[in-house]
């Protein structure tokens, strides 16, 4: 099974980017956030006809988040993070697909900090990390996907220097992400690839893209159950050079599930 994660950054405007690229990479599952679009105007009937059947939670203008699946219906767990019953942001979607269970997520940016957005990240940050303690030893294989914005160590940014002072460098940022890993979750792209300097988004800016200036702030996450199941992972850099393209990149990983039966001792 290949599960993808990809921030389109506005599903309306990219949708042929996006097909494009279902197209040619066939992910099984994916999960995508910044769909930037009402829960009425996602365009269900045209991912269909590429054959994929999906779940979303649309919000006019902002955030917005959706996974697509072509190996079955996604049957929907939960559509907001517990923790916040005030939280109307469309940052969180939860479903079991062909026997996985995949979280969706798009973590607040928090720029600019300090102030009320870094707070807002922070707090995210910690019922995210409530609800995963939840899942990393549930029993069930499960995936956290998406845009955490958070770049993990300096490593995974082409020149610390001009970001420090960004939210997605700041010491409480990075904390939390360790945070989260030290449950047991496995980050799947740093796991196959410990020394490699992959980058998942590029900054529209002072060509980013044309110099490889990037950044890794998409993220794959197994828990213990999955990450036996660990079989490739990497990021489809060609996306992000074709015209009219997100600033970010589909990172992905493949995982054969024949190993996570046998890691419980299951039979396939």
């Amino acid at each position: 099974m290949k599960i993808a994660t990809y921030n389109v950054n506005g599903i309306r405007g990219r949708l042929d980017n996006l097909r494009d690229w279902l197209a040619r990479e066939q992910p099984d599952v994916a999960c995508l956030q910044e769909l930037k679009a009402a829960q009425s105007a996602f365009p269900a009937q045209a991912l269909a006809d590429t054959g994929y059947e999906a779940l979303w939670q649309g919000q006019p203008s902002w955030n917005g988040v959706a996974i697509l699946s072509r190996v079955g219906t996604p049957v929907e767990i939960r559509r907001t993070l517990p923790g916040d019953a005030t939280d109307s942001q469309a940052r969180y979607l939860e479903a079991a697909v062909a026997g996985v269970v995949v979280a969706c997520l798009y973590l607040p940016n928090g720029n600019p900090q300090p102030g009320p957005k870094f707070a807002w990240k922070l707090d995210w940050f910690a019922r995210l990390q409530a609800h995963a303690a939840t899942l990393v030893d549930c029993g069930h294989p499960v995936l956290l996907a998406g845009d955490f914005n958070v770049v993990p160590t300096d490593a995974d940014i082409y020149d610390p220097r001009s970001w420090r002072r960004d939210a997605l460098l700041q010491p409480e940022s990075r904390a939390a992400w360790q945070a989260l890993l030290d449950q047991g979750w496995t980050d799947a792209i740093r796991q196959l690839h410990p020394h490699e300097r992959i980058w998942t988004f590029w900054d529209y800016f002072r060509q980013h893209w044309q110099r490889d200036a990037g950044l890794r702030i998409d993220h794959l996450l197994l828990n213990r159950a999955l990450a036996p199941a660990l079989a490739e992972a990497g990021v489809d850099r060609w996306v992000r050079g074709e015209p009219h393209a997100s600033d970010h990149a589909p990172a992905w990983v493949r995982l054969d599930l024949l190993r996570t039966a046998a890691s419980q001792g299951e039979r396939p």
